[in-house]
């Protein structure tokens, strides 16, 4: 099993030969992600198929929806927080940061973890929701529903894969109670979008649990994307 140095990037601050890259990313990223894919499809079928769509699910939405939770207060701050998973905010802040993180630190091969977390996330997650093609719950939605289908979550995919690189990266902050709050935050805005895309109709809770568990394999893969010399055995 794939552990986590979180202090690799730091070990080894070698600038990669386009070789290198390039070769790294087929082998340690593509290749992953082929059986990420495959994992996250031959779940979906299995919840299509044998076990009926899990029709029961939609209890949880339902009872979100029309238990004591429901206020206008509540709409109101999980549409908040359900914008953060969107497509062009995930960009927007996947760009700024790694642009304040290439400028701080000179190296592209770190500043592009993100991207490529994203990038992964977007492209299983796009593709399974095609395959397996699985309706929305069967209750009133409080947003617009994209076009693709409801499994797996890609609101709670791509804010995982993006704020979990964040929180790897956020371990060589100095100031130990900075590090712990960037972190903290890091961690909890996909538990928040995961909360928002439930509360608001827009998945059932296997769609949340699988797009969770693809931004998560994600952001592994893209925090080891390169091979670092003075790293542990699984670098």
């Amino acid at each position: 099993m794939m552990s986590v140095d979180l202090h690799r990037w730091q070990r080894d601050e070698s600038k990669p030969s386009a070789r290198e890259a390039w070769r790294d990313v087929a082998a340690r990223v593509l290749g992953p992600s082929v059986l990420l894919f495959g994992v996250i499809v031959s779940a979906g079928w299995l919840i299509m198929g044998p076990f009926g769509g899990l029709e029961g699910e939609t209890a949880v939405n339902r009872e979100l929806q029309e238990g004591r939770s429901r206020t206008a207060l509540w709409d109101t701050t999980t549409s908040i927080w359900s914008r953060l998973g969107n497509t062009e905010i995930i960009i927007g802040t996947c760009a700024v940061i790694s642009l304040i993180i290439l400028w701080r630190t000179r190296q592209w091969w770190y500043a592009v973890i993100p991207a490529i977390a994203i990038s992964i996330q977007a492209t299983v997650f796009v593709i399974a929701a095609w395959i397996v093609g699985r309706q929305r719950p069967d209750v009133e939605k409080l947003d617009p529903a994209p076009p693709t289908s409801s499994y797996p979550s890609g609101h709670v995919g791509a804010a995982t894969a993006l704020y979990l690189s964040f929180a790897f990266m956020a371990q060589r902050i100095e100031r130990t109670w900075l590090r712990r709050l960037v972190t903290t935050v890091c961690i909890l805005v996909p538990v928040l979008v995961s909360y928002a895309r439930l509360y608001r109709g827009m998945h059932h809770l296997t769609d949340v649990l699988l797009g969770m568990l693809n931004g998560v394999v994600c952001a592994l893969l893209a925090w080891h994307w390169l091979r670092r010399r003075h790293a542990t055995s699984h670098s």
